[in-house]
């Protein structure tokens, strides 16, 4: 969506705020033997004090209040039974509604001791976020999003999983323009002041490729190797760097 009137962007704060404090409350769970039906079930308590509405559940019926993924999942991982064990990397993928208003962020988050090729993993997917916001000015092209997130992926041998985007965002989850975590040359816009997008690089320390897998919902890397996800979602400001709405 694009933001009209500064009642708009209230209420996108709040929906951002939402999304903080879940993720804020998440972090700290996070260890070897909980199941990710526990972190989803902590998730839907944050929710309901808040007023709030899981995304997913509304607009595609997930199974699920959040997307929870790990290791080689990059994506749309369902909260279950399945026990969380040390060393691995999850992705806490959060996208909160509260009257009628959207926000979306994504942490990827260590169980316990990891080791450093997977930390690195997860910092890398940080750096190219924050280089995507601030790539995200008014009048700069869209492409300058993903030519700065994929620089920053590669020059650390990772990989682009560049068939996951980040996207337009406000009334529904997804909505108009897809935001390429690399360069493409036809996605040229200029980035207009008031637009609210998701910036979300989904990284892999092998091949990007991606594939569903069997339960019609979850993606992950086509050779199993880790990735990690970083977003945020944001408004692009009349002057400088644009609004974090999920910080």
């Amino acid at each position: 969506m694009s933001i009209e009137d500064p009642a708009e962007l209230r209420a996108l704060r709040r929906a951002g705020a939402v999304v903080a404090a879940t993720l804020r409350a998440l972090r700290p769970l996070v260890r070897p033997g909980v199941t990710t039906g526990e972190l989803d079930r902590a998730a839907a308590r944050v929710f309901q004090r808040h007023g709030a509405r899981s995304g997913p559940q509304l607009d595609y019926d997930f199974p699920g209040t959040i997307c929870i993924s790990v290791d080689a999942e990059a994506v749309h991982g369902i909260p279950g039974p399945r026990r969380l064990r040390e060393g691995q990397l999850v992705k806490l993928d959060v996208t909160a509604e509260l009257d009628g208003f959207y926000a979306d962020a994504c942490e990827t988050v260590a169980v316990g001791r990891v080791d450093r090729s997977a930390a690195r993993l997860a910092n890398v997917a940080r750096a190219a976020m924050r280089d995507g916001i601030a790539a995200a000015v008014a009048g700069a092209p869209l492409n300058a999003i993903g030519a700065v997130v994929a620089q920053r992926t590669e020059a650390a041998g990772f990989s682009v999983c560049r068939d996951l985007t980040g996207h337009g965002i406000g009334r529904k989850i997804h909505e108009p323009p897809h935001v390429p975590n690399v360069y493409v040359r036809s996605a040229s816009m200029p980035l207009r002041p008031g637009l609210v997008i998701t910036v979300e690089p989904i990284i892999a320390a092998g091949g990007g490729r991606v594939v569903g897998a069997s339960d019609g919902w979850t993606v992950r890397t086509a050779d199993g190797s880790r990735s990690a996800h970083s977003e945020h979602t944001i408004v692009v400001a009349e002057d400088g760097p644009p609004i974090v709405l999920t910080a």
